[in-house]
């Protein structure tokens, strides 16, 4: 039988410490609903450690679906939920089905998205989590930012320059423009905090 996981090394260095700030930020109940939780290999880490919260996968690309799949087939977790195909920028996301079985979403989790794809996908994002969470409802949000249009390293304005160079319209973001975003869906900005490789974790509450 044909093995579809993907592996990123990337997510294999970062997850600890996504993990421990996560942990103590996580509502007590409910479901973390992942946006593009990529090849799955965040998931099947974070789920078993975050009982008794339910964590539901999502993707847009088909072969990452597949490779979420086998990752969650592989590293089974009793709370670990098969992905659904989630675009982000549709009015109604598959969580908010009326017979959508693992509600209510709680917190929503994102990581390496906004920057790997268009702008309306930031905007997309923001207004979910505006329809979706309760009141005090969090949303976590990783990646690299610029600041004040100001990258914080190096390393980061040659990472802008090659997506730019893959797609126009990809880009590390400015925050104070994801600020902008969140603060029109009614979602609070609570930290910001420095993560390593020159990433930034982000928690917003939901007002």
């Amino acid at each position: 039988m044909t093995d579809r996981r993907q592996f990123s090394p990337a997510t294999e260095r970062n997850r600890e410490p996504i993990l421990k700030t996560l942990k103590g930020w996580l509502p007590a109940s409910g479901t973390v609903l992942e946006v593009a939780s990529g090849s799955g290999e965040h998931a099947v880490f974070f789920a078993p450690k975050v009982k008794p919260l339910i964590w539901q996968t999502s993707n847009y690309d088909a072969e990452q679906i597949d490779s979420a799949m086998d990752w969650l087939a592989h590293s089974p977790s009793n709370n670990l939920v098969p992905p659904v195909k989630l675009d982000v920028t549709e009015t109604k996301w598959p969580v908010e089905a009326a017979n959508y079985q693992s509600a209510p979403v709680t917190a929503i989790f994102n990581a390496n998205m906004i920057h790997i794809s268009p702008w309306q996908t930031c905007e997309g994002l923001m207004a979910g989590a505006g329809r979706i969470l309760p009141a005090s409802g969090r949303l976590f949000l990783y990646g690299p930012f610029k600041f004040k249009g100001q990258h914080t390293a190096i390393s980061n304005e040659r990472f802008d320059e090659w997506l730019k160079s893959l797609d126009p319209e990809y880009g590390v973001r400015d925050m104070e423009a994801v600020l902008d975003e969140a603060s029109k869906n009614g979602l609070r900005h609570i930290i910001a905090r420095p993560m390593p490789s020159n990433n930034f974790f982000h928690l917003f509450e939901k007002i």
